[in-house]
């Protein structure tokens, strides 16, 4: 998370949507910066407790923007990142592993340690499925989120492309992926919205 104190707004780092291409664009910028196991604070963490601390010590009530991707591609990415050689032998690499085997995995009641990734819906909404975050932007929508931040920022945003994963197939079934959107009903309801908003959702919090 990267917290800008002067126009109010906080970036919330959605995984594995570029948020690492972010930080490093606007960290150099931002006046709080939360790393490490910090970076991905999730909305509703960000409401109870980021929120009313920032108002209270620094005066200024922060508005959220993050970015969510197509739930499948998200969890493609997912299956990429964790595919990498540095994780061979560990309890989540996915190597020797198909991505619909992944998927299975992902949504079960029990998932092994490798598919335990969260999910983009519990990121951004909170105990009643409500969205949390003030400005969601597709990550199809890139140049709308630039130009969002270059406003709000005042200076031009440039992202450049970082950890990228090895390549695999991610073949995924018609049955897997009825499955899936079963499973994470929420979560393709909410990019359906966003994306019926083509590529901006406004959910002003008060």
């Amino acid at each position: 998370m990267l917290i800008f104190l002067p126009p109010k707004l906080a970036f919330l780092a959605t995984p594995k949507t570029g948020t690492t291409a972010v930080e490093l664009a606007l960290k150099a910028h931002a006046e709080i910066i939360f790393a490490n196991t910090r970076k991905h604070t999730p909305a509703r963490r960000f409401r109870r407790r980021v929120v009313p601390f920032v108002e209270e010590t620094f005066g200024a009530r922060l508005e959220g923007v993050a970015v969510m991707r197509d739930p499948v591609e998200q969890i493609k990415s997912w299956f990429r990142y964790r595919n990498a050689a540095r994780l061979e032998g560990s309890e989540l690499s996915t190597e020797g592993l198909s991505f619909e085997q992944f998927v299975m995995e992902v949504i079960d009641d029990d998932p092994p340690p490798r598919a335990r990734i969260g999910s983009q819906f519990a990121f951004l909404t909170g105990d009643e499925g409500e969205v949390l975050v003030d400005h969601i932007f597709a990550y199809e929508s890139q140049p709308a989120f630039r130009t969002f931040m270059t406003d709000r920022l005042g200076r031009k945003i440039k992202l450049k492309v970082k950890n990228v994963s090895p390549s695999v197939r991610t073949d995924l079934s018609g049955q897997a992926t009825r499955r899936l959107q079963a499973a994470r009903e929420g979560e393709f309801a909410l990019y359906e919205r966003l994306m019926a908003a083509k590529g901006y959702l406004h959910s002003a919090q008060v």
